[in-house]
């Protein structure tokens, strides 16, 4: 009679060890953590382009390279293909742009990638740090 007493004991306590790290195992697997969204550099130009538009888009898909590796997507689109134009309107384009796209947030840096491509690409660099490290920190 104790025996079986025992081997009862011993069941029921396997099965509250087992049903206690089901628990435990469940709770981990429904804990995730909050990931940063994607960021986006995407350049949009004309079919015609002139020197600036060039250093534009070269000096900042190497500054965005240089900065972060894969880790933030540089993509360039033609205004003039179909592929261009549904780009643009997703994300809000206004023409020829310089952007960065994180979620919701969109940061024009069209002007001052303009005004620095060819002069001060090193400015520009720094700028699109400035604005990509609270995106992604």
């Amino acid at each position: 009679m104790q025996v079986i007493k025992y081997l009862t004991l011993g069941v029921f306590l396997l099965c509250i060890t087992a049903s206690c790290s089901g628990e435990k195992n469940n709770e981990s697997k429904n804990t995730s953590v909050k990931q940063a969204e994607e960021v986006f550099v995407y350049y949009f130009h004309n079919a015609r382009r002139c020197a600036t538009c060039r250093a534009v888009e070269s000096e900042s898909e190497k500054a965005v390279k240089e900065l972060y590796g894969d880790d933030v997507n540089f993509e360039v689109y033609s205004l003039d293909s179909s592929e261009g134009e549904q780009k643009a309107e997703e994300v809000g384009a206004p023409g020829q742009a310089l952007l960065i796209v994180s979620g919701d947030k969109k940061i024009n840096i069209t002007n001052e990638a303009f005004m620095n491509a060819k002069s001060n690409p090193d400015k520009l660099k720094q700028i699109i740090k400035d604005k990509i490290d609270p995106l992604i920190n």
